[in-house]
């Protein structure tokens, strides 16, 4: 017998554990891919791209797809459908994980200020800043808008300019991991003053942390926000062993 384990995913973690599970009998492993890149990265086995149309939606695919167990591997701030899994996984009883990727934590050469949302960020911003390494999500950029006074330095997988966008910036696409001697020269060849980003945790993009502890710069951090209670792995191999256990429960 086949069991389905639906991974929400888009996150290298997701990938990962989407390769460790697609080689074992009698498991049909599918991911779900956001779909706000063009080309998103395919894992291995099956995979669909866009939102189900909220917890309803969700359910109905649960359902029709005859779906065992879900692991929810989204980015930390994609909150929204987390709370959409908890809530139609707890109404059709499946099992549910949120694999986790641990938050960053300061350390003594770092310079961050925490910040509960964008707007406070950029109130800060209006304050400190004049040229600021802006490591936000496409979809976030709104409250940046008016900051007229600054320059922005954007970076995203794709080249295409998002909207809204701050009135100064310039947009280089690029994609992760990244390497501490790229990102230290980047932050000194646009002489950035301030980095802004969300506590993402991972290692593909902490180097920027790293060059920013290095040559002194501060950091306006996004706390993570809430996420529902549940069973929680804080890695591929964690949540893998976890589905497996699940199964032949």
């Amino acid at each position: 017998m086949t069991e389905s384990v639906l991974i929400l995913g888009g996150t290298a973690e997701a990938a990962e554990l989407a390769r460790i599970l697609a080689g074992d009998h009698g498991l049909r492993v599918i991911s779900s891919l956001a779909g706000r890149t063009a080309m998103p990265r395919r894992p291995p086995g099956e995979s669909r791209v866009g939102g189900f149309g909220g917890e309803g939606g969700l359910m109905d695919y649960l359902r029709a797809e005859a779906i065992r167990l879900v692991v929810d591997a989204t980015h930390p701030f994609a909150s929204r459908m987390g709370w959409n899994a908890a809530r139609a996984c707890a109404a059709l009883g499946l099992p549910l994980l949120r694999l986790d990727r641990p938050a960053w934590v300061a350390g003594p050469q770092d310079r961050w200020t925490e910040v509960e949302n964008w707007d406070e960020a950029a109130a800060h911003l209006r304050r400190t800043s004049r040229r600021a390494f802006l490591a936000a999500g496409r979809q976030e950029l709104a409250a940046f808008v008016g900051l007229d006074g600054l320059w922005f330095l954007l970076r995203f997988a794709e080249e295409t300019p998002p909207v809204p966008a701050p009135a100064r910036f310039i947009l280089i696409a690029d994609r992760g991991p990244f390497v501490l001697a790229g990102e230290r020269a980047l932050l000194q060849e646009h002489a950035i003053d301030t980095i802004v980003c969300r506590n993402s945790g991972g290692t593909a993009a902490r180097a920027k942390l790293d060059a920013a502890a290095e040559l002194g710069l501060p950091v306006l951090m996004h706390c993570r926000p809430s996420r529902p209670e549940g069973p929680c792995a804080g890695s591929a191999q964690e949540a893998a062993a976890w589905v497996r256990a699940t199964l032949s429960a």
